[in-house]
């Protein structure tokens, strides 16, 4: 987290000389803010990263000669980095947050208070995506399947859910609703019920079950990395393990004994 009164330093990638020129003033006008380097393309944002040390890189994707997806694993360990750039294609989003962007910023959908603010949280270990880009992690978490339910599984199981043995009897009560759930469903619940994990906790194992990130996961909930490690760490405790790996086991209900490695 930034220190309060501290400058935040700052590369700039893009390959218009236009756009750099204007995000070095928008950004060096800003209190608090500083462009220490700007630079055309990949190699040149890498170089001029290992050399100044910033607190956040701001990348294009689209340059020539190295782009910015080419760039980002080799920036992402040395600093945080905020894409902004045209390009929403919700695929190109979406490798750019699994490759480790912190943000990622459509040109046109945000104003320079929006822009300077995303620096600050993206700086801060907050993800920051614009419209588009927060459909494209939406579109990401619904194509990805889920340990239960598919839609087979529901077309399938969907008389279970009407009560056909009692028509005039309403459902009513946790239990009731549960006796209609599906096999699958009923499940999760009660792995979910039976190791007191929160509703917040249920959706990261969720998302930890997918195969998804810590990175990904604090940009899908729109929270930091450390509160996602803290929702980890108590998921662990509570399901009795102590690595991704036994806690998706556990999850599915296929728990291992044994040590475990941290993950």
């Amino acid at each position: 987290m930034a220190e309060p009164g501290r400058t935040l330093r700052v590369v700039v990638a893009d390959d218009n000389p236009v756009v750099r020129a204007g995000l070095t003033a928008l950004l060096s006008g800003t209190d608090g803010m500083e462009v220490v380097a700007d630079a055309a393309d990949g190699r040149e944002a890498y170089e001029a990263t290992l050399r100044t040390r910033p607190d956040l890189v701001l990348l294009d994707v689209r340059m020539p000669r190295h782009d910015g997806l080419t760039a980002l694993p080799y920036l992402v360990p040395l600093a945080p980095v905020l894409m902004m750039t045209y390009s929403g294609e919700p695929a190109t989003v979406q490798e750019a947050l699994r490759l480790g962007a912190g943000g990622y910023l459509v040109h046109g959908e945000f104003t320079a208070d929006q822009l300077t603010t995303a620096v600050r949280d993206v700086t801060d270990g907050r993800a920051h995506l614009t419209p588009t880009a927060s459909n494209a992690v939406l579109q990401a978490l619904r194509a990805t399947p889920t340990p239960y339910a598919s839609a087979n599984d529901v077309a399938a199981t969907s008389s279970q859910l009407q009560p056909t043995e009692h028509p005039g009897r309403h459902v009513a009560g946790n239990e009731s609703v549960h006796h209609f759930l599906p096999t699958p469903l009923r499940e999760q619940s009660n792995v979910g019920h039976s190791s007191g994990l929160s509703r917040r906790e249920v959706e990261i194992m969720e998302l930890i079950a997918s195969g998804m990130t810590n990175q990904q996961i604090a940009v899908a909930c729109f929270i930091s990395q450390k509160t996602v490690k803290n929702h980890i760490n108590r998921i662990f405790t509570k399901l009795g393990t102590g690595s991704r790996g036994a806690a998706i086991a556990r999850w599915h209900g296929t728990t291992r004994r044994g040590p475990d490695a941290h993950g």
